[in-house]
């Protein structure tokens, strides 16, 4: 198996170490990377550097802040620190509200370490769910586009765990698409800024074979609801949906057929209140719809189908 491939799992980290493939609980107490001595008033990690900032200080001003997962946070904050300096401004700036992924640089993410900048949309653990539906549907050699790819985590983990794709992935923010590039092209794929499919290669018309996109789909008025850390620190394109939530999704499915093959399928991430009207937008579209839902999740795909040509007096 390539090194570079991932299996998907709920729940679970698949831990790629450059030789072998463990598995380890996501977030567990097993974070080997870290030798923490809170008795003796410091830390160390694997470069060996020393310093006087504790594993329980730093857990106790994360807790401080309100975050739940201290602890965890913490060996993660650790992990990640290169000098004294460099450790108190992440545990600084964790405080502070900014996302722990945006503070380490990275979200893990099926199995991958997904790298992720300040702005942009953390990839979230119920687009696993989109994810492994779309990993069902495609088959070797199978053509993926990934619109409002963000970080460009869905086409990076499909194209792990898949054989042989072509992958193509745009978004209109430019800080996402340089975080896509990071993650994508390394897997063989390609990433474009642009809205939608404007940037698309236009020999793609008709020739996809699994479209995705994990499109906004927060109601405008709801932004003001989300916590913090995505309403502050995330970029608004990537969360809001329009009046009702489905703006994107409608342009997306408006176009889906001309894009994709006979047989090809757009799946596209929304909530289970918002699903019968995704469908809907689908049917009007001429897709045939199916709701797939994961309550442990909370996650909900609409997948439409294009049907195949009608077949003619020689099949």
């Amino acid at each position: 198996m390539d090194l570079r491939k991932a299996t998907l799992s709920f729940g679970r980290v698949n831990c790629i170490d450059g030789s072998k493939i463990t598995t380890k609980s996501a977030l567990s107490k097993n974070v080997d990377v870290v030798t923490l001595h809170a008795e003796a008033g410091s830390f160390v990690n694997y470069g060996g550097f020393h310093g006087d900032i504790t594993c329980t200080k730093i857990v106790s001003r994360l807790r401080a802040a309100g975050c739940v997962f201290a602890e965890d946070e913490a060996r993660l904050l650790l992990s990640a620190e290169r000098t004294p300096a460099d450790l108190a401004a992440m545990v600084d700036s964790r405080a502070a509200g900014l996302p722990l992924e945006h503070v380490i640089g990275w979200a893990e993410f099926c199995g991958l370490r997904i790298a992720v900048d300040p702005g942009v949309f953390i990839p979230r653990q119920r687009t696993k769910f989109l994810v492994r539906q779309a990993a069902d549907i495609a088959r070797p050699g199978a053509i993926v586009v990934d619109l409002c790819c963000g970080s460009g985590a869905v086409g990076a983990v499909l194209a792990a765990v898949l054989e042989r794709i072509e992958l193509h992935a745009t978004d209109i923010d430019p800080a996402a698409v340089l975080c896509a590039r990071r993650n994508v092209t390394v897997a063989g794929g390609y990433v474009y800024e642009g809205d939608l499919y404007e940037p698309l290669p236009s020999t793609l018309r008709g020739h996809v074979d699994v479209l995705v996109a994990n499109a906004p789909y927060v109601p405008t008025e709801a932004i003001g609801l989300l916590p913090p850390e995505a309403r502050i620190h995330e970029a608004r394109v990537a969360l809001d949906g329009g009046a009702d939530g489905l703006d994107v999704q409608r342009r997306v499915a408006n176009a889906a057929p001309l894009w994709l093959a006979p047989g090809g399928s757009l799946l596209v991430e929304t909530s289970e209140r918002q699903a019968p009207k995704t469908v809907e937008i689908f049917t009007r579209n001429g897709l045939v719809p199916k709701v797939a839902r994961f309550d442990e999740l909370d996650a909900t795909v609409v997948i439409g189908t294009k049907p195949d040509l009608p077949c003619n007096s020689d099949c």
